[in-house]
């Protein structure tokens, strides 16, 4: 078992290999679904000095604990859940709970509110099922603010969505009508940078 610090430097080098650049590591990963055998993984990371003495198990222990849940492994196969700067990974499209959350900052919330949400240099847009992995993500970017996305209205006008696991959503893109200020207690409301 290795501790808090070092899986979290475990996670990162994972998230490294797994969404951003595996050919810097040698790692082929899967064309469809972007995973790749768990044992190629083990080999890439103990070919890191820091990491020579890594076993299945720690592995293991960082999917588990990951508080993103980042990572699934399935049969004898690892992948990034999401977030790949490489091949684009598919996810099953399929109908979302009626609103979901994306967690911004109070500088991208107008522009969001006008243009909708786009995926930028991502693969998706990222939607959650529920506050806590929207406020995860938003947080980190500044000031919190937290959008809700109204599925029913999205999916009715041919927005897909794509489920990648553990209360993570997907979307090519959100037009601006399906998202609005969330309000703890209250009614979520649309504005616009010119309100």
């Amino acid at each position: 078992m290795v501790s808090n610090n070092m899986q979290t430097s475990l996670s990162k080098l994972m998230s490294k290999i797994l969404r951003h650049s595996p050919e810097k590591f040698g790692l082929l990963l899967d064309s469809v679904d972007g995973s790749c055998a768990v044992a190629d993984l083990l080999d890439v990371l103990r070919a890191q000095t820091k990491w020579s003495e890594l076993s299945v198990s720690d592995m293991e222990e960082v999917v588990e604990r990951c508080e993103k849940q980042r990572f699934e492994i399935i049969g004898d196969r690892i992948r990034a859940r999401y977030g790949h700067s490489h091949d684009k990974v598919s996810y099953p499209s399929g109908v979302p709970p009626m609103v979901l959350y994306h967690g911004t900052n109070v500088q991208a919330a107008p522009k969001i509110l006008n243009q909708g949400l786009h995926r930028m240099q991502r693969q998706y847009v990222h939607l959650s099922e529920g506050l806590h992995f929207a406020t995860l993500a938003g947080k980190r970017r500044g000031e919190l603010i937290i959008l809700s996305i109204d599925t029913a209205k999205a999916l009715s006008a041919g927005i897909k969505f794509y489920y990648a696991g553990n209360e993570v959503w997907l979307a090519d893109t959100v037009p601006a009508e399906f998202c609005s200020l969330y309000e703890a207690g209250g009614a979520n409301r649309s504005e616009s940078a010119t309100d």
